[in-house]
């Protein structure tokens, strides 16, 4: 049922051979533990022992991780484990989604923005480097949503943007770069985020579109980088009714599942209609759009049976693992059904080289590999790229000591989440760079006080030749909106001086904010708040660099008024 030979895994005789005996020689026990990738968060021993107590995972994820912690981990790991682990991570933008220390090269927004599909491969490979130097072998990436509905408060500068085509080729370009560099790539999140305003962490989400569309779209770019080799796809807790109904017409609409538990999506769509041949994993079964979904005695045996080969962390390890056996001798998950999932594990890892041994992790070497200067010179190149001037009110820019000394600058931040997702402050490194240049610098303060008693809009001109926003609103997952929030009262700090002060408004994440902000008659976008993209922008806005990028998305978000 499985074709060792052909893509994506390409084995020799030796290889398939490895396959079938190791499989052929594993218990029952053994297999279903093989079907877990596990999470262990802080990469501890004390985790290593709770999960090793319970099953022997096919594979595991860290958080983000000191580097030389993750190494030693991944060393631990593998001798603890009869058949060697996947050791996955959420390299989306650089090395920073598995190490502390790793290098941040671009949200793949900002990837997008260059229009340069060499700075994706750039990319992906200081994603193989910094993480192959810490033992990890998997990539949660790339991620080949289309951000077509710019309310989604997951996708955003996740993504590629909104051009299918740009998405399609860029997606591709990870995936072929690495796994030149052996790794695994896992395209994500099929069917497809980007669609919904709601979030899958919170919600089992839709992909509205109808098939012919989603064929050309979304459809278009799983198979680009199937075609690729991708040796594994994600799967998210979204649904896709179109292409559910067209392949089971009878089904009802009570009926209809999130691609994870889709037999529909699984077989039909992603094996059938695309081809792929590889591994498939869940998205995290943590996620309310997959514990909404079913039960969780028929949810965790039910996605394997369904179509996945892999699944993703656990709510409870024990009793997730007790529902799998349990599924497992029930018949739910077939025998042949078993056998099957856990062949393609097999196969990722000996496509990996895994057959031959886990090969040992250089504590020594793990300093000279993450966040090289070659690494960070490529972030500063993305970043140079990318910045894109939006709207430019004319003779405006740039901002100069002799024509705009005094600023009044607002700032719209906010603080949370965690690893990936974490929100990092970053207007006061912009507020810093920019006292450097000579600028006098005011933080904006909102009065205590509303109608009748604000300060005269004639103080505000006379007092300040230059009014600075800087917004660093980022995506992070449980949240349902990235909006801006204004001050009180009554919205203290919205663009009330424009019309009396030139005005520039920044956004180093969210690039989305002209619907809060239509008026604003000159606008960047950055993708990205790191210390690349934060120099780069005060070089643009002094005018000694350029702006280059082009805008991956609608900026203005459908609304006219926002081109004003």
């Amino acid at each position: 049922m499985v074709n060792l030979k052909g893509n994506p895994f390409f084995l020799d005789d030796a290889a398939i051979d490895w396959v079938n005996k190791t499989r052929d020689a594993m218990t029952t026990e053994e297999k279903a533990g093989q079907l877990f990738c596990v999470l262990f968060k802080e990469a501890k021993p004390e985790e290593f022992d709770y999960v090793y107590g319970i099953l022997k995972p096919g594979g595991c994820m860290y958080r983000v991780v000191p580097a030389q912690r993750a190494a030693a981990a991944s060393n631990e790991l593998q001798k603890r484990s009869k058949i060697p682990l996947l050791i996955a991570a959420n390299l989306e933008k650089g090395g920073n989604g598995i190490i502390s220390e790793g290098t941040l090269v671009g949200a793949p927004m900002e990837i997008a923005a260059t229009d340069d599909v060499s700075m994706v491969e750039k990319m992906a490979e200081v994603c193989a480097k910094e993480a192959g130097a810490v033992g990890a072998n998997w990539a949660f990436a790339p991620i080949i949503d289309i951000d077509t509905n710019f309310r989604n408060p997951i996708t955003n500068t996740r993504t590629f943007g909104s051009d299918p085509d740009r998405v399609k080729k860029m997606g591709a370009a990870y995936v072929r770069t690495v796994q030149k560099l052996g790794f695994a790539a896992s395209i994500k999140h099929f069917p497809g985020d980007g669609q919904d305003e709601r979030d899958q962490h919170l919600v089992t989400s839709i992909n509205s579109m109808d098939c012919d569309t989603w064929m050309k779209t979304y459809g278009a770019a799983y198979r680009e980088s199937i075609e690729a080799g991708s040796l594994t796809v994600m799967v998210g807790h979204i649904m896709q009714p179109a292409w559910t109904k067209k392949l089971n017409p009878s089904i009802l609409d009570e009926d209809i599942m999130p691609g994870t538990l889709s037999p529909e999506l699984l077989g039909g769509l992603l094996r059938g209609e695309l081809g792929f041949n590889g591994l498939i994993c869940t998205d995290a079964t943590t996620m309310a759009g997959f514990t909404l979904a079913k039960s969780r005695r028929e949810a965790v045996p039910g996605s394997i049976a369904a179509g996945c080969d892999m699944f993703l962390f656990a709510r409870n390890l024990e009793e997730d693992y007790g529902y799998m056996l349990d599924g497992i001798r029930s018949g739910v998950i077939t025998p042949e059904r078993l056998d099957e999932a856990v062949t393609r594990i097999l196969a990722v890892k000996a496509a990996l080289g895994l057959h031959k041994g886990a090969a040992e992790t250089s504590l020594e070497t793990v300093d000279q590999v993450v966040g090289c200067s070659q690494f960070h010179d490529w972030a500063e190149e993305c970043a140079d790229k990318a910045i894109t001037l939006v709207k430019n009110q004319p003779g405006v820019l740039p901002l100069t000591p002799q024509k705009y000394k005094r600023i009044l600058f607002y700032t719209i931040e906010a603080a949370g989440g965690e690893g990936n997702y974490q929100s990092i402050p970053a207007a006061a490194k912009v507020r810093s760079l920019l006292e450097k240049e000579g600028f006098e610098i005011d933080d904006f303060v909102p009065q205590p006080y509303g109608e009748g008693f604000t300060v005269k809009s004639s103080e505000i001109a006379d007092r300040y030749d230059l009014i600075l926003y800087i917004a660093n609103l980022s995506t992070k997952s449980n949240q349902t909106v990235v909006r801006i929030e204004w001050k009180q009262p009554m919205g203290a700090d919205c663009g009330h001086y424009l019309n009396e002060v030139p005005t520039v408004f920044v956004s180093l994440e969210n690039p989305y904010h002209l619907l809060d902000f239509p008026r604003v008659k000159t606008y960047i976008n950055c993708y990205s708040n790191n210390d690349h993209c934060i120099h780069q922008l005060v070089e643009k806005l002094t005018g000694r660099s350029e702006f280059k990028g082009k805008s991956p998305v609608d900026a203005f978000c459908g609304k006219w008024d926002a081109h004003l």
